[in-house]
């Protein structure tokens, strides 16, 4: 099966996204009522919880995916991997993407990649925040 045009390919992304968003957001509530409101606020548990549960089930994916080859599975990764778990955790796509320039032989690249991702991850937060404070 040749990967969906392109409104069904945005359709199937779409609906998985949104069913991935809701499962992020149920998680929280979750973690919430499990461990307590201090808890929850204090660390970041279920942020941390989502990252590795989303890690796991790309890695399931891409494991079926490299099993059963990509042939006919295109419709599966859209929803799952970059609907689903695009909702849910971005985390799990920055693993695969890691684990995958490892594999390749590409330490130094990944590394890099970390670094960068990081880093500006964190600095265009930053800037985000001063830009609303001033501008607020």
């Amino acid at each position: 099966m040749a990967t969906p045009s392109p409104l069904p390919a945005s359709l199937l992304v779409a609906c998985g996204g949104g069913i991935g968003a809701v499962m992020r957001y149920q998680l929280g509530r979750f973690m919430t009522h499990l461990m307590g409101v201090q808890a929850v606020t204090t660390f970041p548990w279920a942020t941390l919880a989502a990252n590795i549960l989303g890690s796991m089930a790309m890695g399931l994916l891409a494991g079926f995916l490299a099993r059963h080859g990509h042939g006919g599975h295109e419709s599966t990764r859209l929803f799952i991997g970059v609907g689903l778990l695009g909702g849910f955790t971005t985390f799990s796509s920055f693993s695969l993407e890691m684990m995958l320039l490892v594999e390749r032989g590409q330490s130094a690249m990944a590394i890099t990649y970390a670094g960068i991702s990081l880093l500006a991850g964190l600095a265009a937060l930053y800037i985000g925040l001063i830009v609303m404070r001033v501008a607020g």
